[in-house]
């Protein structure tokens, strides 16, 4: 059992489903669009490898209780638009649990990732999962930084991730 996983949580226009293998497909064009990967090193560069080694982790993390993104469906459409959950992480040796949020470019800026986050902050409540909650954010992602400020979250500390200078954004819950 994954105590993480939002499997079927809704909001007011999203649904949160598991990811299956069948969403690969779906997922590639994020991969594809160079936009995705501007802020991040260290990714495959080819968006195949990158796509598959995203569905590895999600796997990995669903069966070893580390929670994990999960589809996000547009209700209205029931149109794949992006990934969000909870993930336990490791960071600056500390364990901690990460609300994390990533849309297919045709979906920015409509506010389907602030939705996102704050449906997995309002389900890590009212389960108390954890303290606090965290997103890891590389230092200039400002779209992303937004998304977490929405969410009530502000910068705890600066640190590097996976070797990327990232802002460590928080709410106590």
């Amino acid at each position: 059992m994954n105590d993480y996983l939002m499997d079927s949580v809704t909001s007011a226009r999203l649904y949160f489903r598991k990811l299956t293998s069948e969403d690969y497909e779906n997922w590639l064009p994020f991969h594809e669009d160079t936009r995705t990967s501007k802020y991040w090193s260290g990714l495959p560069k080819n968006p195949k490898e990158a796509c598959e080694a995203d569905f590895e982790r999600t796997f990995y993390r669903y069966e070893n209780n580390l929670g994990g993104k999960l589809a996000l469906i547009e209700k209205t459409t029931n149109q794949f638009i992006g990934l969000s959950g909870l993930l336990v992480q490791e960071i600056d040796n500390k364990k901690e649990l990460e609300i994390a949020f990533s849309l297919l470019p045709k979906y920015w800026h409509k506010g389907f990732a602030t939705e996102a986050a704050k449906t997995c902050k309002a389900y890590a409540t009212k389960l108390k999962l954890a303290s606090s909650l965290i997103s890891i954010i590389q230092i200039n992602n400002t779209p992303s930084q937004k998304v977490a400020k929405n969410n009530l979250m502000s910068i705890d500390t600066t640190t590097t991730y996976h070797n990327n200078p990232v802002h460590i954004f928080r709410v106590h819950i």
